[in-house]
């Protein structure tokens, strides 16, 4: 509605009949606009014209705001039932994620779960605890064929050493198997890791003997009948030697050198072990970095469940020299 006076009124012809334009003059001279001079009776009589013919036309101004006071509950009253459904709807929807959301969570959390074992089980496998399956007599009665033993890999991860009469596994590259002339390629990679983490089987390049002699031993056997003697100390082995067996039915006499080690199996009679490779390249010596780590336990199946401890025979060699005294 325009706040300005019609053209007919500031010129001074005589305003426009109709209801319309009355209604739109009372607007105007009510708005507290006072009557100029001169205008006299005629600008108030315009107004109560005005106001006459609001009245006339049967336009009350109280009703209409009643009517619109009507409209506006009307609209409200519509404005609340929408919010009203939309709250309904909204509590519905809450309440149907709130029935979901327990399972949902329980199933995250069960994934969660899951994947923290796995990520564990992986972490042990690759650093701490590595399983394995014996596969072959050669070690005799010490471990049986099939046997599941468990390798300690932080037995020499902090400096250590392996000792005189320590069940070892280690990988036979290099010292009980040539070394491959071709570069490892991309699965090679990743066949290795996959071994490292447990995931796939060790494979034949892995063995397991026990120690007879460390960096710088004299490791000695004159064939059948003679004890094995390291530094000049013969080394009692029937409490782990298979019976029947001799302790060495080759002789031989040999050096270990520095960070390598003189491995032999329990069931020597069955056993292809450092005396079978001492004329191939490596000596048959195995590298202390080959040491995957020390066969600590057997633990299935459970009749053979049992520790794999260091033989007291060995104790006699202590301070013999060389280098056998590291730790």
């Amino acid at each position: 509605m325009s706040t300005h006076e019609p053209l007919a009124d500031r010129d001074g012809s005589p305003a426009p009949t109709g209801a319309d334009s009355l209604s739109r003059s009372a607007v105007v001279s009510g708005s507290g606009v006072a009557p100029g001079p001169g205008s006299g009776s005629g600008a108030f009589a315009e107004t109560g014209g005005g106001r006459g013919d609001v009245e006339s036309s049967g336009q009350n101004p109280d009703h209409d705001r009643a009517e619109t006071t009507d409209e506006d509950a009307d609209t409200d009253a519509g404005a609340e039932a929408a919010c009203g459904a939309t709250d309904d709807d909204e509590a519905d929807e809450a309440h149907d994620e709130a029935d979901e959301a327990p399972g949902r969570s329980r199933s995250r959390d069960l994934l969660l779960l899951a994947g923290i074992c796995l990520a564990a089980l992986l972490l042990v496998n690759a650093f701490v605890a590595r399983p394995f399956t014996v596969p072959s007599g050669s070690m005799e009665n010490t471990l049986q064929p099939g046997d599941r033993l468990i390798a300690n890999q932080l037995a020499y991860a902090f400096g250590g050493h392996p000792q005189r009469g320590d069940v070892v596994v280690f990988d036979g590259t290099g010292s009980f198997l040539p070394e491959s002339a071709e570069p490892p390629g991309f699965w090679d990679s990743l066949r290795s890791v996959g071994r490292d983490l447990g995931l796939v089987p060790a494979g034949d390049t892995v063995y397991v003997k026990r120690v007879v002699g460390v960096a710088g031993d004299r490791v000695r056997s004159t064939g059948p009948g003679a004890p094995v003697t390291v530094n000049g100390v013969p080394v009692d082995e029937t409490a782990y030697l298979d019976p029947g067996d001799q302790p060495s039915d080759v002789p031989f006499d040999i050096l270990v050198p520095r960070g390598k080690l003189f491995v032999l199996g329990d069931h020597r009679s069955a056993s292809r072990d450092s005396r079978d490779h001492l004329g191939e390249p490596g000596g048959g010596f195995v590298p202390e970095d080959k040491v995957i780590g020390r066969a600590d336990w057997v633990v299935y199946p459970f009749s053979h469940l049992t520790g794999l401890d260091r033989p007291a025979a060995f104790a006699a060699i202590t301070g013999t020299g060389g280098h056998g005294e590291q730790g």
